[in-house]
Parts: structure tokens; sequence; C-alpha cells
């Protein structure tokens, strides 16, 4: 079953799916900066734009292009500024 998810007025849209052995999310960001929280162990992959994420503990934003992944704690925040559309892929533990 798929369930489409919207977030910050339609500038973050996502497909959310149950694969074969994770929670997945694949999804699209416009050009802009948000915060997103979680609620379990995420890992993002870039699959096609730019991001600059300020991750939790973290001083300044890293930069992540196409084919490139960052994962996040459960119950935490982080800092996202999209530089260009952007594509994505995340799982969930």
């Amino acid at each position: 079953m798929l369930s489409v998810n919207a977030y910050f007025e339609d500038q973050v849209m996502s497909i959310a799916f149950q694969g074969e052995k994770l929670a997945t999310t694949v999804g699209v960001m416009s050009v802009g900066e948000f915060t997103f929280g979680t609620s379990q162990y995420e890992r993002m992959t870039v699959i096609d734009g730019a991001l600059e994420v300020k991750l939790p503990g973290q001083a300044s934003f890293q930069s992540y292009t196409s084919g490139e992944k960052f994962e996040i704690a459960g119950n935490a925040s982080f800092d996202v500024k999209v530089l260009r559309p952007t594509a994505y892929h995340c799982t969930y533990e």
C-alpha cells in the first residue's frame, strides 16, 4: 500500500511503502530550508540534487549530492538546505 505525504506547504512530498525489509519513502524537495524530526533511525540517500545538512550535534552544514547518504538517530531533528530540486530515498529502522 502506498501513502502520499506532503510537508512544508507541499515543498516536500514523499511516497511511503513497506519495502522488502524496511519501511521506505521516496520523495522530492523544492529549494528551501527545512527542519525535519525523526521518530526512528533513518538513512537518507540523495538520488538526484544537492543538499546541505546539519546533523544533530554538528556545528556546521555538510554537503550531499547524488549518490551520497547520511544517517540520523531516532528522536532527533536535523536542518536541511535544499540547493536545487532534490530527489531522495529514505529507509527507517
